[in-house]
C-alpha cells in the first residue's frame, strides 16, 4: 500500500507545524516535522512512502497534484491548521477530482473540529490529536480490508453518517519512534528550511512530547499532545544527534522543538553528560521555561547550547496569573541574568492583548523587554487558537472578532489582530505593537549587546538576513 503525507501548497509560505502558523516576517520555514514522525514510523513497518512539502519545494496546486499522481498513493495524510484551513480544503477538493485517492486530514484544526470537517468537506479520515500510530494502524485496517471502526483515534464517514473510534491514549514510548531526521534525509532539503534565531542551515527534532504547564494560549498542549509530558531517553535521544552529525555534516545547528525541554532536569544534564562523552561537537537550542537553575544552564553551555527560546509573554505578574504561566517576573529576571553570565543567547517572546491587558500593562512589557535586553525580541499579538482555554474565554465575553478562518490571515499571509477588547481595540493593539517593536530595537542598550553577541561570522550572517526580512516587514507596517 502506497501512503503520500502531504504538506499542501498556499500562496504564502506558512509553517504548519509552527505554534505560530503565518508567513513570518523574518523568512522562517519549519520543517514538516509531524507528517515527517508519521512517514518514518511507516517506512519502518514496510510501507511504501513519500512525503511532499508544497510549501518548501514552492509547489502550485497543479505541480503539486502532478506529484502525487505520478506516485499514485492510495491514502493521502495532509495536514491543516486554522488560518489555512480553507485553502488546505479547496486543494483537497482539487484533487480529488484528479486522483481516486482516500484523504485523511490532520492537525490542530481538525483535532478540535473533526465532526465539522468530515460533514462539509470531500475527505474520509480525520485523525486527531498524535496521529503516528493512528496512521499506521489505519493503513493496515485498510490494506487487511478489516472495520475503521477497530482504528482507534478516528472520525470517518460510512453510508453519510459520521462515526468516531476510541479514544487513543497518548504514545508512551517516544523511543519507539523513528529518527525524523532519517526522514528528512530522504524526502527534503535540509537548505529549504529556515529558523532566524538559527545558523542555516539548521534541522529540528523533538526530544519529548506534551507540556504539565497550564497556560492558557498553548495549543499544542491543549489539542494535539496533552498536557503530560513523556521523554525520549537521553541515549536515544543524544543517538539522534551522533546520527545527524555523522549524516548531516552541513547541518550547523539543531533546534529542539519540544514544547518545554526542560521539564525534567535530572535528564537534560544526562543529555548533557552524554553528549560530551560521545565528543560531540554540535550547536543545539531549544524553547525553554525562564525557571531553568543556573546549574543546569552551566551543562547545557558546556555541550553547545547556543540559545533559549523563552516565553516571557507580560511584564506585569497579574497578567501572567490571568493566563497561568506559573511562574514570577524575579524569576525570569534571575534565569536571564543566569544565561547572559554563561554567554546564552535568549529570544524573548512576549505577548500583548492578553487577558487584563491595557495600554498601561502593554508599556510595562515594553520596559520588562527592555530591562531582561534579550538578544532578540517578538512583540505580538494574542491569538486565540481554537481548542484552548483562551479561545473559549474570549469568544464567551464576545472578544473574537471572527471564527470565519479565511479572516485569520491578512493579504500579506500575517496573522491578524483578532480580538477587541472595549478597554483596548484590534487598531490600538496592532499601533502599540508596532511602536514597541520599534522602541526595543531601536534602544542603544539593544544595540550595543546586538553589536558584541553577532561577531562570530555565523552569527553576523544570521543577523543580517534576519534584520534584512524584518525590517522589509516593518516598512511594510508603518
Amino acid at each position: 500500500m502506497k501512503v503520500l503525507f502531504l504538506n499542501p501548497p498556499h500562496k504564502f509560505r506558512i509553517s504548519r507545524c509552527s505554534r505560530w502558523p503565518e508567513n513570518t516576517k523574518s523568512g522562517t520555514l519549519y520543517y514538516p516535522y509531524w507528517l515527517a514522525y508519521a512517514a518514518g514510523l511507516l517506512i519502518n513497518n514496510g510501507y511504501e512512502v513519500l512525503l511532499l512539502d508544497a510549501i518548501a519545494d514552492n509547489l502550485d496546486s497543479k505541480e503539486t497534484i502532478k506529484r502525487i499522481s505520478k506516485f499514485n498513493p492510495n491514502l493521502t495524510v495532509i495536514e491543516t491548521v486554522t488560518p489555512t484551513f480553507f485553502s488546505d480544503m479547496n486543494f483537497i477538493n482539487q484533487l480529488k477530482l484528479h486522483i481516486d485517492t482516500k484523504i485523511c486530514v490532520v492537525g490542530t484544526h481538525v483535532s478540535v473540529f473533526p465532526e465539522e470537517t468530515l460533514q462539509k468537506y470531500n475527505i474520509d479520515f480525520v485523525a486527531i490529536k498524535e496521529y503516528d500510530y493512528t496512521i499506521l494502524d489505519l493503513v493496515k485496517c485498510l490494506e487487511e480490508k478489516k472495520k475503521i471502526k477497530t482504528v482507534e483515534g478516528i472520525y470517518y464517514k460510512e453510508n453519510g453518517k459520521i462515526f468516531h473510534t476510541q479514544k487513543r491514549n497518548l504514545i508512551e514510548n517516544i523511543d519507539s519512534l523513528p529518527f525524523v531526521s532519517k526522514v528528512y534525509k530522504k524526502f527534503l532539503k535540509i537548505e529549504n528550511y529556515r529558523y532566524s534565531l538559527a545558523r542555516h542551515p539548521m534541522i529540528q527534532i523533538w526530544s519529548a512530547r506534551g507540556c504539565p504547564n497550564m497556560c492558557t494560549f498553548c495549543q499544542y498542549p491543549q489539542v494535539f499532545s496533552d498536557r503530560l509530558f513523556r521523554a525520549r531517553s537521553p541515549e536515544n535521544f543524544v543517538s539522534e544527534l551522533e546520527w545527524i552529525k555523522q549524516n548531516l555534516p552541513h547541518v550547523k545547528e539543531i533546534f529542539i522543538e519540544d514544547d518545554t525541554m526542560t521539564i525534567n532536569n535530572k535528564r537534560v544534564i544526562r543529555i548533557c553528560k552524554l553528549i560530551k562523552e560521545r565528543k560531540l561537537d554540535i550547536i543545539w537550542s531549544a524553547n525553554l521555561r525562564a525557571d531553568v537553575p543556573f546549574g543546569v544552564l552551566k551543562e547545557m553551555k558546556k555541550s553547545g547550547f547556543r540559545m533559549a527560546i523563552v516565553g516571557y509573554e507580560s511584564g506585569n505578574q497579574k497578567i501572567l496569573n490571568n493566563i497561568k504561566k506559573g511562574i514570577l517576573i524575579n524569576r525570569s529576571i534571575k534565569f536571564t541574568s543566569d544565561a547572559k553570565k554563561l554567554g546564552i543567547m535568549t529570544f524573548g517572546c512576549f505577548m500583548i492583548g492578553l487577558p487584563g491587558d491595557n495600554k498601561k500593562t502593554i508599556n510595562q512589557t515594553l520596559n520588562y523587554a527592555k530591562k531582561l535586553n534579550p538578544d532578540m525580541a517578538f512583540f505580538q499579538q494574542t491569538v486565540p487558537f481554537p481548542g484552548t482555554e483562551l479561545y473559549e474565554w474570549v469568544k464567551k465575553n464576545g472578544y473574537l472578532i471572527t471564527e470565519n478562518w479565511n479572516d485569520w490571515l491578512d493579504e500579506r499571509g500575517r496573522l491578524r489582530f483578532l480580538i477587541n477588547y472595549p478597554n483596548l481595540s484590534t487598531e490600538e493593539m496592532k499601533k502599540l505593537r508596532e511602536k514597541i517593536t520599534l522602541k526595543f530595537y531601536t534602544s542603544p542598550k539593544w544595540i550595543s549587546q546586538a553589536i558584541v553577541h553577532n561577531l562570530h561570522p555565523y552569527e553576523i550572517f544570521r543577523m543580517l538576513n534576519a534584520t534584512k526580512d524584518y525590517i522589509k516587514f516593518l516598512t511594510n507596517e508603518i
